[in-house]
């Protein structure tokens, strides 16, 4: 594991243990002398940490926890732990299509409506990492256009006066196929994952579909410990 990688597991655990009671944590200079490391490494620890939404970076006042962050589960990935301002993406199509009856139990819609498909690469520091296929419900977003899908589909729904509620995703490892490979120049079989989210408005409507297939994909989240469930995995 690399020096920045190991001070933000550490650092993260620190904070999820109340380490830290005062809400702060220790200037740069005395977390690089902790970890024995140079400034530089100690500021990239920070920035990802900012990044991914547990420290607020004060200039002048120091390095704060964030309040909610012991009420909330941490996830994060090698996408969203990355600024918006190094990831772009570059639409492959959008195109209109009768909904299937899959698509019609998914979005709640009736036989004869319609739903969005498209299809997009991401790029992170000017490197194709993944291949998103998404589908939505025509009726909410009939004035969707290709420019949209080439930025945050999230600001898109949130332009729209929705109000995004929460996910749902599942992780599966795959391999990269032949159309892939081409798409992400990059060779046919090397190991990837396979994201599938459901995109929930506060409704309860699902507003998106997604696989996105990932090359270089990590994942780090904490979850409390369940002793019932924990118990019951025992009978």
């Amino acid at each position: 594991m690399k020096k920045k990688e190991f001070i933000v597991n550490d650092l993260l655990s620190k904070i999820y243990q109340n380490y830290y009671s005062e809400g702060k944590l220790p200037t740069q200079r005395k977390l690089a002398e902790f970890y024995e490391v140079s400034r530089y490494t100690i500021q990239d620890a920070i920035v990802k940490l900012r990044d991914i939404g547990v420290i607020d970076v004060i200039q002048g006042s120091g390095i704060f926890i964030r309040k909610n962050v012991h009420q909330n589960p941490l996830i994060y990935n090698s996408i969203t732990a990355t600024p918006y301002s190094k990831i772009s993406s570059k639409p492959i199509y959008l195109k209109k299509e009768e909904a299937t009856e899959e698509d019609q139990r998914m979005f709640g819609i009736e036989e004869g409506e319609f739903i969005w498909k498209f299809q997009r690469i991401r790029i992170v520091n000017y490197q194709i990492v993944q291949i998103e296929n998404s589908k939505l419900p025509y009726k909410l977003f009939p004035n969707l256009e290709l420019r949209d899908i080439s930025n945050s589909i999230q600001e898109y729904v949130q332009s729209e006066n929705y109000v995004i509620s929460h996910y749902i995703t599942s992780y599966t490892p795959v391999l990269i196929d032949k159309e892939q490979a081409q798409l992400m120049a990059c060779k046919k079989g090397l190991p990837a994952m396979k994201i599938q989210n459901r995109c929930l408005l506060r409704s309860g409507t699902v507003y998106e579909y997604s696989e996105v297939i990932a090359l270089d994909y990590s994942c780090t989240y904490i979850t409390p410990f369940n002793k019932q469930n924990h118990n019951q995995r025992k009978q």
